[in-house]
């Protein structure tokens, strides 16, 4: 039960972070290009500021969740006299997942930071600045999600 309960959290906080980049990604942007920069960039600020502290969250525990389960897969597996072999879909999952989270973590503390820099001095410029390099990032960690994703689907 706490293995199945686990792994129901792994999969929601996923659907969490990239469904969230999807949403920015092709829908909140491109909305948001319509409005002038003084009113895009705070908005897109105030959206990704809620949005990269459920992601924070779901870092979390993903990493948690999923360093549990292959913790107990392994342990098990030992205690039966066998030895732990990660399968490669798990070891690929587990380096992109990580590969992912640098990246959020180089969007939320380095890129994050100049953007609201940019916000707090009303330096418009700056601020569009800032968010295309957070575009490019979450684009990028967009890409590996989905490709973890098949990875683990078609390997099964």
């Amino acid at each position: 039960m706490i293995f199945a309960t686990l792994k129901l959290l792994h999969v929601l906080a996923i659907i969490v972070w990239i469904g969230g980049m999807v949403f920015a990604h092709f829908f909140l942007r491109p909305a948001a290009m319509q409005l002038p920069p003084p009113q895009r960039v705070p908005l897109m600020h105030g959206a990704l500021q809620r949005f990269f502290s459920a992601v924070l969250v779901s870092v979390v525990i993903v990493l948690v969740t999923g360093l549990w389960m292959i913790g107990r897969v392994a342990k098990e597996t030992v205690q039966a006299g066998l030895s732990f072999n990660m399968p490669l879909d798990w070891t690929l999952m587990a380096v992109m997942g990580i590969a992912m989270m640098a990246i959020f973590g180089h969007i939320r503390f380095a890129l994050f930071k100049r953007l609201s820099r940019a916000v707090a001095a009303q330096d418009w410029p700056a601020g569009g600045a800032a968010l295309a390099s957070i575009r490019t990032w979450v684009g990028i960690n967009l890409v590996l999600g989905v490709l973890i994703i098949v990875i683990t689907l078609l390997m099964v």
